[in-house]
């Protein structure tokens, strides 16, 4: 044993650690927009060196991606200091550690608290590091790193990738994660840059810190690609991003081709990498050259490394189990406070994982031997289940219980994945127990939690499912493909990931209302798994409309009153405009660029297909149009003046419009200011479109001053940005636009002008109001339908208004009622049979299951 108060100098050292002055004024950190250098930075850590004392003490850190504790922890690396290292927010697992191994001192966001004078512990003297097991966050067995584990790992790694000192990565993984932890070691040893965030991936402030601090690398598990899938990383212009780097578990390998294709667009180099915590982070890497050839591959050793393969009984066609070598290799294991007195007991590390060697030198893991089950006598490989599953589509993970095989699972019919999980184990259906989850039990690292899974087969069968609400979420996922006519609707699915617009809105909204109650403002945003938890009940004879929903049947009303004569409430097909653009930043900004391109033609399908048929009916039986105005070309081949051919102008101008904008933002370049400046990107079309409207360009003509598309098109944007308009001062930009640029539109309309500006500063300021219950059900009806009925009135009220104007009115809005929901039966029955003919089982009105969520649907023909 050691003694308990031997001295820093008998003790090694982590050199990139102890060394961090020497790359001068070099960034090394970037803290909330501030650059730390590298010579400020080995300042603190000398000065918290110093406060460490100079007897060696363990150290625990509450790891996180912030300033204080990297100091800290580099101070301790630096001065020879053990440090155990723990993630934070989990006050049980924090106390457990402190319980079991009693740190001397404990370092938590910035407070330096002093659990025992000098060390209570013998220490020996090449630990320099203790982490949790990859899946064990919070459990007392631990992985002894050494300093010199930690130093050769930091150096294999940044010298495959070929880490530069002009390098900047950013976190996307945590600090106390041996792969997060990697990230940090590998950059701050070649004088590299760290963009320190806890912004999430899917958050557009991520990606400002990403463009703004020119960050070259980016680092990813499994989960973290699913997440940049939804966000439209493939059509990000990161013209910095040098190397993008895949662990944490296998990425299915069409993915990691497809990765590796977008980086060799993009100038990217993508890594898929291999490792464990016991060998510090890293034991393989593929090569970026080789991932189109070879991508279900872990590549070959790190520099330094070697692998071997082991014959085991339950290896199949050559396969064993792979044993790694090399300076990374931990020292051993920590149950408890005497191993911390340990050197090392380990040489090499199997890693239980069942792997073979192919002809080209990579090395291939099919199995994983801890991951087996003894069942019936048989002895199931659950790796090969979960695969066999992932193979139909399904989102699964197996885990093997006292007497079966428990299968979690995402959104599936429990009896069909209990057929496929007793074939790919050979087990009877009796003995395979599927559980219905949410989502994914995983680990803080984002991992499966295999232990979690087992854990499962302990709920009992009428326990509701985690994360469910009061609502049956089967009954919302068949609401959203029944609306949407969609087979991919999830629980982490949103309407507007579903290619939900301002058309299916309204009705979703009503269908939902009746299920949940009064639902919050965000609701189209929300998956519903959050959604199902929303449940308010609404006060007594009120709910709450949206102002989006009151201004669509108002202006609709105010419309065709306004034609037969009943009252001048004129103005509202341009309050329709500023709501369409209001409603296209809501619905058709999400997802990629191609993404947002072909829900934005569905949107346009959604408005043109039921107004070409409806005009086409009305000119083949009258003959009053010609034939332009079906196809919707009145605009641009029709006469200047008015005349009756102008009556679908709204129509036209908004086709026009939204197919206009669909292909400026299919514009890699333009897409990406969209993202980055989503408020100031539309007013700059605001200002484009105000050339138009003040007759800078185009015709001066009466017709053009306020029908004419290209003259209107400055109510879109100004609707757009009303909708991106979120702190104060946004809404008073828009608020002051409007009210400098609508005056004067109208000429001498002073009622129209005051009405199109009610409007415009409603959807600025008032999201959503109290009504009467009686009057809400008429009014959602009537946006709804509002499209429908403007197409028809103007066939419906010229036969009736001689016999009574009220009555011409009243049949106009139910004509254009029923119109709308023929065409929504139309499209149902047609969503039917287009998925009977694919040969899948689902059907609109239910939700299938096995696809992943994301993919507009271009089908929907609602209203």
């Amino acid at each position: 044993m050691l003694s308990r108060s031997i001295e820093l100098v008998e003790c090694s050292r982590v050199p990139f650690a102890s060394g961090l002055a020497a790359h001068g004024e070099r960034t090394a950190l970037i803290v909330d927009g501030r650059d730390i250098s590298y010579r400020e930075l080995a300042e603190r850590v000398d000065a918290v060196a110093r406060r460490l004392g100079s007897t060696r003490r363990l150290v625990l850190i509450t790891g996180a991606n912030a300033l204080d504790p990297i100091v800290a922890y580099l101070a301790a690396l630096a001065s020879g200091h053990p440090v155990l290292l723990v993630p934070g927010g989990n006050g049980d697992a924090l106390a457990g550690m402190i319980e079991t191994y009693r740190p001397d001192v404990e370092v938590d966001d910035g407070r330096f608290d002093e659990l025992a004078p000098g060390t209570t512990h013998d220490l020996h003297p090449d630990l320099a590091l203790l982490l949790s097991t990859s899946g064990s966050t919070g459990s007392p067995k631990l992985v002894r790193l050494s300093h010199n584990n930690v130093q050769a790992n930091a150096e294999a790694i940044a010298g495959y990738l070929g880490i530069r000192d002009t390098d900047r990565a950013v976190t996307t993984l945590p600090m106390h994660y041996c792969y997060g932890l990697s990230v940090l070691h590998s950059h701050l040893l070649r004088g590299a840059g760290v963009v320190l965030t806890d912004r999430s991936v899917t958050e557009p402030e991520f990606w400002d810190l990403v463009r703004d601090h020119r960050v070259s690398a980016l680092a990813g598990v499994p989960y973290t690609f699913d997440l940049l899938d939804r966000v439209g990383f493939a059509d990000m212009d990161l013209e910095h991003l040098r190397y993008v780097t895949q662990a944490g578990g296998r990425l299915d390998p069409e993915r990691v081709r497809g990765y590796a294709a977008l980086g060799r667009r993009r100038g990217f180099d993508f890594f898929v990498m291999y490792g464990q915590t016991e060998a510090t982070a890293r034991m393989a890497y593929l090569p970026p050259e080789l991932t189109a050839q070879y991508p279900d591959t872990i590549g070959i050793p790190v520099p330094g490394g070697s692998f071997r393969i082991d014959p085991v009984p339950e290896g199949e066609d050559g396969a064993g189990e792979l044993v790694y070598a090399g300076p990374n290799v931990m020292l051993g294991y920590a149950t408890t406070p005497g191993d911390l007195a340990s050197g090392r007991v380990v040489d090499e590390l199997r890693t239980g994982d069942l792997a073979v060697r192919t002809e080209a030198g990579l090395y291939r893991i099919v199995g994983r031997r801890s991951r087996f089950a003894k069942l019936f006598g048989l002895r199931i490989d659950l790796q090969r289940v979960d695969a066999a599953l992932a193979a139909h589509g399904l989102v699964a993970c197996c885990a093997g219980g006292d007497e079966q095989l428990i299968v979690a699972v995402v959104d599936a019919d429990p009896r069909h994945v209990r057929g496929l999980a007793a074939r790919a184990s050979g087990l009877p259906e009796s003995a395979v127990r599927v559980v219905p989850v949410a989502d994914l039990p995983r680990t803080e690292n984002g991992k499966p939690d295999f232990r979690a899974v087992a854990a499962l087969a302990d709920r009992a069968p009428d326990e509701p499912l985690a994360g469910a609400g009061p609502v049956d979420l089967s009954r919302l996922r068949a609401l959203y493909a029944e609306i949407l006519a969609t087979d991919e609707v999830t629980d982490d699915s949103t309407f507007v990931d579903l290619g939900g617009d301002s058309l299916t809105y309204v009705r979703m909204s009503v269908r939902l209302e009746k299920l949940l109650g009064n639902l919050p403002a965000d609701w189209h945003t929300t998956p519903l798994r959050e959604l199902a938890t929303e449940t308010r009940r609404p006060r007594r004879g009120l709910r709450t409309v949206e102002t989006n929903v009151l201004i669509r049947a108002l202006a609709i009303v105010f419309i065709v009153g306004s034609h037969l004569h009943l009252f001048e409430l004129v103005g509202g097909a341009h309050v329709l405009l500023a709501a369409a653009g209001y409603n296209f930043a809501r619905f058709n900004l999400a997802g990629s660029r191609s993404a947002r391109f072909r829900h934005t033609l569905a949107s346009v399908a959604r408005i043109a297909l039921p107004s070409m048929v409806w005009i086409g009916g009305v000119v083949s039986v009258t003959g009053i149009h010609p034939v332009s105005s079906v196809f919707l070309l009145n605009g641009v081949f029709g006469p200047d003046a008015w005349t009756r051919e102008w009556r679908y102008w709204f129509v036209e101008a908004l086709v026009y419009i939204v197919l206009a904008v669909a292909v400026l933002l299919a514009i890699p370049w333009v897409d990406e200011r969209e993202r980055r400046f989503p408020f100031a990107f539309p007013l700059v079309l605001v200002a484009a479109g105000l050339l138009t409207r003040y007759q800078v360009i185009g015709p001066d003509t009466p017709t053009s001053q306020i029908l004419a598309s290209y003259v209107v098109f400055w109510l879109f944007p100004l609707g757009w940005a009303a909708a991106r308009a979120t702190a104060v001062w946004q809404r008073v930009v828009v608020s002051a636009i409007a009210l400098a640029t609508v005056p004067g539109f109208f000429h001498d309309e002073p009622e129209r002008t005051a009405l199109v500006l009610g409007g415009l500063l409603l959807f600025v300021w008032i999201p959503r109001m109290w009504w009467p219950a009686l009057l809400v059900r008429p009014m959602e009806v009537l946006a709804s339908a509002s499209l429908f009925i403007y197409l028809t009135h103007f066939t419906v009220y010229p036969y009736l208004r001689d016999i009574d104007p009220w009555f011409a009115f009243g049949a106009s809005l139910v004509v254009g009622i029923a119109y709308q929901q023929l065409w929504v039966g139309l499209g149902w029955l047609w969503a039917k049979w287009r998925f009977r003919s694919s040969g899948t089982s689902a059907d609109p009105g239910r939700a299938p299951t096995g696809r992943p969520a994301g993919t507009a649907a271009v089908t929907g023909t609602d209203g």
